[in-house]
């Protein structure tokens, strides 16, 4: 299933919920099939992904042994935080997320 995130100032991106739901869990948000974040949590967003993006490269950042041509949860992480720091820019700026179901599961 993909997600679509769609910022009112810097555009979209689609992700597989897989990598959504983690994503916005460590932002502190709940994997619903709409959802928005407004400016004024971007701050406190992008804290909680830099610390995740942090973690993942202490701990070597890339694929594993299993699939070395995975892409870690950090790597996925850093054109979300752009997407959501392009839209603080804005006072009014915001980002919805749109799936066809809930995926927190």
């Amino acid at each position: 299933m993909l997600v679509k995130f769609e910022s009112n100032v810097a555009g979209e991106m689609l992700m597989f919920a897989d990598a959504a739901r983690s994503l916005l869990q460590a932002a502190g948000k709940e994997c619903t099939a709409r959802g928005v974040i407004r400016a004024e949590e971007v701050p406190e967003i992008v804290a909680r992904l830099r610390r995740l993006v942090d973690v993942d490269r202490a701990a070597g950042g890339g694929g594993d042994e299993a699939d070395p041509e995975a892409v870690s949860l950090g790597r996925r992480a850093l054109p979300f935080i752009e997407l959501l720091e392009l839209t603080a820019r804005d006072k009014g700026g915001f980002v919805l997320w749109q799936a066809p179901q809930d995926f927190g599961g």
